[in-house]
C-alpha cells in the first residue's frame, strides 16, 4: 500500500540530515529524550515571510472562488511546502525540487488526451485553465512517511476537466503521465524509478467532487517544485497518487500499472488510500508528523474525508485493495 523507497536510498530521505542534525542539537539542548527525537515534528521550515516576498516573480492568480471542501487547519507555510516534498523527477531528497527545479519550463506546456473519449487532442495550459472558474481549496496532504501539511491549493473539479472530452461508456479508468525529458528533469537520469512517472485513478474517483486539476497554491500559480504546471490532487490519497507536471491523459478500460506498484507490487497497490490501520514495514501510519508541529498527531481515516468518499469502497477490503 505504501511508498517503499529505492535499495539505495539513505535515511536521509526520509528526513534531510541537515533538518535532522539541527532538531536534534535543540532537543538534546533543552533535555528531551531521544524518543522525542524519534517523534517531534519542530518547525525549522516555517517562514513567516509574505509569500509574494518569497517567490516576487511568480504569476498571482485572482478572482479565486472560496471552496465548501476546504479544512479550517492552520496553513502550512510556502516555505514548508515549496522546500519539502517528493518529486523524484529533480532528485530523491525532500529538498532537491526546490533546489533544482528552475530548469522545468512551465510554459509553453500541452496536455495530450487520448484513449477512450471522443474529443481527444492537443490542448494548451492557457485554454486548461478556463476551463472552469479557480478555487482555493485548503486541503490535508498526507505522504506515506509519515509526514503532512495543509496547503492552500487553486485549481477546479477533475471533473469539470474530464466531461469535456467526453468519455466513452469503455473508459473505466483515468491514466496520467509526468513529462520526460532529462534536460529539464535531471533526476530522471537516475534509475530511481520507471519513467515517465505514472498514475491512475478509477472513473468515479477521478469525478469525485474533491478530486482536483491543481493549478496553483497560496494565490499563485503552480510552483516548479510542486509539479508545474498542472497536476493532480486526491486529498484522501497518500501524497505519491498526485502526480505532478501532467503531459499525457489517458481514458483506459483496464486498471493503469501506476508507478510505485510497478516499483513494487507487494508493498504498493493502485488505491493508496490514508489507511491508518495497515502501517508500512519500517513505520506505523497510525501517527504523522505536521510541519511545523512538536508533537505527533493521529492519523485519520481516508485523511480525515471518510464522510465524502468512503462510500467509494463500500464492500472492499481495503487491506487487499490497497
Amino acid at each position: 500500500m505504501l511508498i517503499k523507497k529505492p535499495a539505495d536510498l539513505r535515511e536521509s530521505d526520509v528526513t534531510p540530515k541537515e533538518l535532522f542534525l539541527k532538531r536534534r542539537e535543540f532537543l538534546a539542548a533543552a533535555g528531551v529524550t531521544a524518543a522525542a527525537v524519534a517523534t517531534n515534528g519542530f518547525g525549522l521550515l516555517g517562514d513567516d515571510a509574505p509569500v509574494s516576498a518569497q517567490n516576487p516573480n511568480a504569476q498571482k492568480l485572482t478572482n479565486l472562488k472560496k471552496s465548501p471542501f476546504s479544512t479550517d487547519e492552520k496553513l502550512n507555510s510556502y516555505k514548508d511546502i515549496t522546500t519539502y516534498n517528493n518529486f523524484y523527477e529533480f532528485g530523491l531528497d525532500k529538498a532537491d525540487p526546490g533546489k533544482y527545479a528552475h530548469t522545468l519550463r512551465p510554459r509553453p506546456w500541452s496536455v495530450v488526451v487520448e484513449g477512450q473519449c471522443g474529443k481527444p487532442g492537443t490542448y494548451n495550459i492557457e485554454d486548461i485553465m478556463k476551463w472552469a472558474p479557480l478555487e482555493e481549496r485548503i486541503y490535508r496532504l498526507r505522504c506515506v512517511e509519515a509526514w503532512s501539511m495543509v496547503i492552500p491549493w487553486i485549481g477546479y473539479p477533475m471533473s469539470e476537466f474530464i466531461k469535456r472530452f467526453e468519455p466513452t461508456s469503455r473508459a473505466k479508468f483515468v491514466e496520467f503521465h509526468t513529462l520526460v525529458d532529462t534536460k529539464q528533469m535531471p533526476g530522471q537520469n537516475e534509475p530511481a524509478l520507471r519513467w515517465p512517472y505514472t498514475e491512475g485513478l478509477r472513473m468515479d474517483e477521478a469525478m469525485h467532487p474533491l478530486t482536483l486539476v491543481g493549478l496553483g497554491l497560496y494565490g499563485e500559480v503552480m510552483p516548479n517544485q510542486n509539479g508545474a504546471p498542472i497536476r493532480l490532487v486526491v486529498p484522501w490519497k497518500y501524497g505519491f497518487k498526485s502526480i505532478k507536471s501532467i503531459v499525457r491523459v489517458k481514458f483506459v478500460e483496464n486498471e493503469p500499472l501506476n508507478t510505485w506498484k510497478q516499483q513494487q507490487a507487494a508493498e504498493y497497490g493502485f488505491y493508496a488510500n490514508v489507511n491508518p490501520q495497515v502501517d508500512h514495514p519500517r513505520w506505523s501510519q497510525g501517527s504523522e508528523r505536521r510541519l511545523g508541529e512538536f508533537f505527533r498527531r493521529k492519523t485519520l481515516m481516508f485523511n480525515g474525508y471518510a464522510d465524502q468518499v468512503q462510500s467509494l469502497y463500500a464492500g472492499m477490503d481495503l487491506r487487499k485493495f490497497y
